[in-house]
């Protein structure tokens, strides 16, 4: 019995540009890999930085100040979020830093409140190198920040004595100031210092420049 012949057909050819849109497809997609594999890094590294301990007293002690205790099982990064935890905490420590702040709004508003927040403990001291970023709030960029700026906050709470507690971290050491008359800063002009040496009485005796050695063999 014979088969029946089939007929050959002959593939299309593939056009250049879908090639290339197949190309710039793949380039899409391993660029897009890359980018969420580096982004899992960062976030791995970041969360290697936070302290749970550091996270803990820093919230107790916000607890302690504002007189309730923060729901259980809630992260704490997320309570915070909308800054008006953040408000209500300055305002009780320096009552009517932050005059009005939002509590209803979308997120501009609630961004609008953590910058509050950070104006307000500028004015009361802390400095800028210690006030975290919006986005580290906000997104949740780097949260380890934030916890620093809460401690920064309860050093400078230190030095309001109207402040009277509770504090957040140990003491910051008083800056020890020295004050000098004149007459003892020009005496200290006067004297040199040990390591310039001393020349009374030098002589050349010991040297042996140009001198030959005197080397001695089986004693």
């Amino acid at each position: 019995v014979r088969q029946p012949k089939l007929e050959q057909t002959a593939s299309a050819p593939v056009s250049p540009s879908l090639r290339i849109f197949s190309l710039f497809s793949y380039c899409n997609v391993c660029i897009l890999v890359i980018l969420m594999s580096l982004e899992r890094a960062v976030r791995a590294k970041l969360a290697s930085k936070r302290d749970p301990q550091q996270e803990k007293e820093a919230q107790e002690w916000m607890e302690s100040i504002l007189g309730y205790k923060f729901p259980k099982g809630f992260p704490l990064e997320e309570y915070i979020k909308d800054g008006q935890v953040l408000c209500k905490l300055i305002n009780t420590i320096s009552p009517g830093s932050v005059p009005k702040y939002n509590t209803t709004g979308g997120q501009f508003k609630m961004m609008e409140n953590i910058n509050l927040f950070q104006k307000a403990i500028k004015a009361y001291g802390v400095a800028d190198i210690d006030v975290f970023q919006t986005v580290d709030l906000w997104e949740c960029k780097d949260f380890s920040q934030v916890i620093m700026t809460l401690f920064a906050l309860g050093r400078e709470t230190y030095r309001h004595p109207e402040w009277k507690g509770p504090y957040l971290g140990p003491k910051p050491s008083d800056e020890a100031k020295r004050d000098f008359s004149e007459e003892t800063l020009k005496a200290g002009q006067t004297i040199i210092g040990l390591q310039a040496g001393q020349n009374k009485g030098a002589t050349q005796a010991g040297q042996n420049i140009g001198a030959g050695r005197k080397i001695i063999i089986g004693k």
